[in-house]
Order: C-alpha cells, then sequence, then structure tokens
C-alpha cells in the first residue's frame, strides 16, 4: 500500500445481489462501474464534482480501463476501494484503483483508466492548471 499514487480516496461499498453473477460472485463488468462511483467521489472530495468540470467545458472520456481480478468479490462483502492519479499527460491523466476486502487486508482487484481530456466537441485539450491543482491540492 507504501507506493500508491497520492492524493487518494477511500469509496465503501456492499456489494449487493444485482452485481453477482449465478455464482454469487461479483460479476466482472461491476469492478468498472466501482472504478467509476471511486473516481467520482475522488473529483467530489477534492471540491468540485464531474458535473461541475463539464459544465467548464472540460470532458474526460475513458480511453483505455484494465482491471486484474486476484481474489473474487461476493454477495454483501465490504468492499473498499482506492483511487488516485498516477500519471499526468499533457491531454491526459490516469487513474489508478486497488480494491480491499472489508479488514483491508486483501487486496481483490487493481486497474487503472486512461482519461482524454477534451472539450465539448470531443477534441483533445491540454490539461487546464486549475483541474490540475484541484486534484494535486
Amino acid at each position: 500500500m507504501d507506493t500508491f499514487p497520492t492524493p487518494e480516496t477511500w469509496l465503501t461499498h456492499r456489494v449487493s445481489y444485482g452485481e453477482t453473477d449465478a455464482m454469487s460472485v461479483m460479476y466482472y463488468a461491476e469492478y468498472l462501474h466501482l472504478f467509476e462511483r471511486s473516481r467520482s467521489e475522488y473529483i467530489r472530495e477534492h471540491g468540485m464534482s464531474y458535473s461541475e468540470v463539464e459544465k467548464r467545458g472540460i470532458y474526460l472520456p475513458v480511453r483505455e480501463a484494465k482491471c486484474r481480478y486476484k481474489r473474487p468479490a461476493r454477495f454483501d462483502d465490504l468492499l473498499h476501494l482506492r483511487v488516485g492519479i498516477s500519471k499526468w499527460g499533457r491531454a491526459s491523466m490516469t487513474f489508478e484503483y486497488e480494491i480491499y476486502n472489508e479488514s483491508k487486508d486483501t487486496v481483490l482487484a487493481t486497474g487503472s483508466t486512461e482519461h482524454a481530456c477534451t472539450n465539448e466537441k470531443g477534441r483533445p485539450v491540454k490539461v487546464p492548471e486549475w483541474l490540475k491543482d484541484l486534484f494535486l491540492g
């Protein structure tokens, strides 16, 4: 847990029945949904909602998503998700994620999402300084 990018945000989530498959294991695509929820919480925790970022004309579409499944999350498990930004590009950023079990002693999954920084027309733009300042404090 020492090399994770800072600042970081934690989100707690209990796995619902509807997020699981026939074996009561959390469906693989749900991990990406949890990444999105934790990313939104990261933005909010740093002082702005994602809708406010969009109102300022900046959009962050996902360019690439990765998830490494290490251990299954199951129905009714309490999960702790950690998110931080690991890389800044001229017109992009990469979020890193870790999903832990309830006691935070076992990593269940890791992942990342790379986001382009675009305007409302979908054209790449330089990451604005106000956005970097927001995230880096």
